[in-house]
């Protein structure tokens, strides 16, 4: 593909589908019901035809805070149709992040879930930016489904080119505040061709159920770039993905994907509620966001009979760049590169690290974003090149796996040796009546940093001073002893981003 002939990634996805004769074919199957590829393709002229009615321009920014549900295809596609660029943000954030998204972003069109409209009222109240709200799900003047009924379907797809900047993504916040990451019209279609087909063999006959939400990067290549690059179905959850409200789509629907994070598997498995190999049609199942400790894998694939294939992606990288495959998972690491994608572990001055040793992971590959939105530095520090810093510590084994060691923000050093915080939760969570764990660094009286541990366990144990020095030395027994937690804290939930990572700078 020329960076100078015309493509437009929505154009790509959907028209690929009807030229193929799956207009019949149902793409998507929500809370209303199924919606075919033709349906959906008209529904996405019409938002794109609207769009250009109510003159917005190319480039212009349109703010997606909406549920997992037929509309945000349709306007996520129908605006990069239009060669708008829609922006995606969480469903779960307060009304000062809202507020912050809205200015930061410059939107000038907001599409809002009506379940979720009162949240945004402050900031849509004090954007100087903001021209127009749209309600997905109302029936007022500011109807979602009103203005698509009333729009043109006729639209010509907007004359946009593979490196234009087709749509935003903010990163979770793990450490501070969202940073938007800045996406091309080619970078979908690569992490399907470069992960979809060849890791997970998807095919038109998959049915494909993602836990991560459509705003998250995981979720949105899961539940809207892969099924819709070969022609698959889509199953999408509005409500939260409780492991109740899951094992229902798994049981009612049969997807023979399901993408999880860690800590959705660990809730399902401590609450029982995995689907059994006879009332599922499950071939496999994919995991990200984090590291997934073994013996999460191991309980999982023991009690359903299927594989989860562990995966690192980001949202710089859009998706997964490095993963297990089938048959050959390597349970407590991350695989190896993804086709397409390159690896390399550097140390402090940027020279590489031998096996065995931690490094700081950069990756370079077809999918990465080209910067954060007004962020120079940032962005230079990030995006180097062909490579992109990915902020994660990881060391590679002998034999060419890569295993996570955390964040590089979070890492702890402790006698002056490299201690991973993930190692430390991995052997916690080993330990049969532990649910979650955290780790992170903590001075003890002589203003040393030694390893703390944040403990969410399956049932109240009782006494917890017994139960700290149960874990302390059951972590000792399985690590060197300088990693082990020199306190333990019991907490009944873990502070989490909206997509499910850990926030440990809170704990700190």
């Amino acid at each position: 593909m020329s960076q100078f002939e015309l493509y437009n990634a929505a154009d790509d996805l959907l028209g690929r589908n009807l030229k193929g004769g799956h207009g019949d074919k149902v793409a998507v199957i929500d809370r209303d019901g199924t919606h075919t590829y033709a349906a959906l393709a008209d529904r996405v002229d019409r938002f794109a035809s609207l769009l250009r009615a109510r003159g917005l321009a190319m480039e212009q920014r349109v703010l997606l805070c909406l549920l997992d549900t037929v509309d945000f295809p349709t306007c996520f596609l129908g605006a990069i149709k239009a060669g708008l660029v829609p922006v995606p943000v969480s469903t779960m954030l307060t009304p000062e992040d809202y507020a912050y998204l809205l200015a930061d972003s410059r939107a000038r069109m907001l599409v809002v879930s009506e379940e979720l409209s009162s949240v945004l009222e402050p900031g849509i109240d004090d954007s100087p930016f903001l021209d127009q709200v749209l309600v997905a799900g109302g029936d007022g003047a500011d109807s979602l489904s009103g203005a698509i009924d009333g729009a043109d379907a006729a639209f010509e797809t907007a004359p946009t080119r593979p490196d234009d900047v087709a749509f935003w993504l903010y990163t979770s916040g793990t450490t501070g505040k969202p940073k938007g990451a800045m996406h091309v019209h080619s970078s979908l279609g690569a992490t399907a061709q470069c992960y979809a087909g060849p890791v997970l063999g998807l095919s038109n006959e998959d049915i494909v159920f993602s836990a991560a939400k459509l705003f998250f990067a995981y979720g949105l290549g899961n539940a809207l770039t892969f099924p819709f690059s070969v022609g698959a179905t889509a199953v999408l959850l509005a409500d939260r993905p409780t492991p109740e409200a899951v094992l229902q789509v798994l049981s009612a629907h049969r997807p023979t994907l399901f993408f999880g994070v860690p800590t959705l598997y660990a809730m399902m498995l401590n609450a029982g509620q995995v689907p059994s190999v006879e009332e599922s049609a499950l071939r496999l199942c994919v995991s990200a966001g984090e590291a997934l400790p073994e013996n999460l894998l191991l309980r999982w694939r023991e009690q359903t009979g299927v594989d989860i294939l562990d995966g690192i992606g980001s949202t710089e990288m859009l998706h997964i760049f490095m993963s297990n495959r089938v048959g050959e998972v390597k349970p407590g690491t991350s695989g190896v590169p993804v086709a397409g994608y390159q690896a390399r572990l550097l140390d402090e001055n940027r020279s590489p690290v031998a096996d065995g040793e931690i490094g700081d992971l950069y990756v370079s590959g077809p999918s990465s974003a080209i910067a954060y939105w007004n962020l120079r530095n940032r962005s230079r520090r990030t995006f180097q090149g062909d490579w992109t810093l990915t902020g994660d510590k990881y060391l590679r084994e002998a034999d060419g796996s890569y295993r996570c060691c955390g964040r590089s923000d979070d890492m702890l050093k402790v006698g002056g040796i490299f201690v991973s915080p993930v190692e430390v939760e991995n052997a916690l969570m080993s330990h049969p009546k532990v649910a979650e764990a955290a780790v992170v660094g903590a001075a003890d009286r002589d203003r040393l940093i030694k390893p703390k541990a944040f403990v969410v366990l399956g049932e109240d144990e009782g006494d917890c001073a017994a139960m700290a020095d149960e874990l302390i030395a059951f972590v000792r027994e399985r690590l060197a002893d300088y990693k082990r937690p020199r306190w333990v804290e019991f907490v009944t939930e873990l502070p989490k981003t909206a997509t499910g990572k850990i926030q440990r700078y809170k704990l700190r």
